[in-house]
């Protein structure tokens, strides 16, 4: 089993366990860290303590894996993070990895497919920053699917989605409606998008 760890906040440098294998494709520590440093310039939290970096938002982690990605989340002060991962074992670690770091009342590991959980979940509470992290191999046209059924049923009206995809791939389609922008780290990109403010 390999291992991972929490960057920063109030279980930084917390190791996490992963699964076995190529099951899973990690998010690297360097994109973690750029997505939360983009995270905390989003909602004005940039100069603030970092574990108080997501307090009391949301936060919505699909293909979760081991959860570190939640995990940093749920570490850096959001109040309530649910980590869907349709392994059941893997999801299993992702409880596990919470109760270890001292993270389980904030942490809530779903062992179901994206597909279902999103399209059984269409009523509040809403999220205010949902992150995508699916295999590269999810063909584009099913990604754009899960997007929108994410933004129109469980993204809150001033939240935000991120999503994780390899440089080779072609930018998401968002919901009209919606802003976006992207950084890059190396061979991955993340894409971020919110709904535009500016639209009457």
């Amino acid at each position: 089993m390999t291992v991972s760890r929490i960057i920063a906040g109030l279980a930084g440098g917390r190791r996490l366990r992963t699964p076995p294998g190529n099951a899973t494709r990690p998010t690297s520590d360097r994109v973690r860290e750029g997505l939360f440093s983009a995270l905390a310039a989003w909602n004005g939290t940039s100069d603030g303590t970092v574990g108080e970096q997501l307090a009391g938002q949301s936060f919505l982690d699909l293909f979760a894996g081991s959860g570190a990605v939640g995990l940093e989340a749920a570490s850096r002060g959001a109040s309530r993070v649910v980590c869907v991962e349709k392994n059941r074992r893997t999801a299993a670690l992702i409880a596990d990895n919470a109760r270890d770091t001292g993270l389980s009342r904030s942490v809530d590991a779903v062992a179901q497919a994206v597909e279902g959980y999103l399209a059984g979940r269409q009523t509040p509470p809403a999220f205010d920053i949902i992150w995508f992290d699916p295999p590269y191999a999810l063909a584009e046209p099913d990604l754009d699917g899960l997007i929108g059924l994410a933004v129109t049923g469980l993204l809150a009206d001033d939240g935000l989605i991120a999503v994780e995809r390899s440089s080779r791939t072609r930018t998401p389609v968002f919901p009209e409606g919606m802003v976006s922008w992207a950084n890059r780290y190396g061979e991955t990109v993340v894409h971020l998008a919110q709904p535009d403010r500016e639209r009457p």
